[in-house]
């Protein structure tokens, strides 16, 4: 069974495209079929590539992501993914007009406190944005697993 999973964030360019990047690389490495996508709520990067300094500190931890281009959230989306994921409680309710269940993703993370993906555009936390993303891709992998 292939799962069809989108990440949302706010514009695309840190949080959803390295979560579509972790999680695809993950997948593969416990070959897990898996089809990911990642889309911002918002329209102002639409076409850009995930943002300089988030994709540095992804290369450092080995996940490349510099072919990903932004792209906005549409209706469509909500028959296309199995499971959509947000990063905050904001782009959560921003997502309401999609009518359909939407979870955050640290609802996988177990280990950790956190209850939203900080958006390290605006912290400057690119290392610990992305740590925290590890830990909710193995926790989202751990549980598509269990379904098995």
């Amino acid at each position: 069974m292939t799962h069809r999973i989108l990440f949302v964030c706010l514009g695309n360019i840190c949080r959803s495209p390295t979560a579509e990047a972790v999680t695809r690389a993950k997948a593969r490495l416990r070959g897990i079929e898996i089809n990911i996508d990642s889309a911002g709520t918002g329209d102002w990067h639409i076409g850009k590539p995930p943002y300089g300094p988030m994709q540095v500190a992804a290369r450092a931890q080995g996940y490349e992501m510099s072919d990903l281009r932004a792209r906005q959230v549409r209706a469509s989306d909500a028959q296309d993914f199995d499971l959509v994921i947000a990063m905050d409680e904001d782009n959560r309710r921003d997502l309401a007009h999609l009518n359909r269940p939407v979870v955050l993703f640290t609802d996988y993370a177990a280990a950790s406190a956190a209850t939203e993906v900080p958006d390290p555009y605006f912290t400057r936390d690119f290392d610990g944005a992305l740590d925290l993303i590890e830990t909710c891709a193995d926790g989202l992998l751990d549980a598509l697993e269990q379904r098995r």
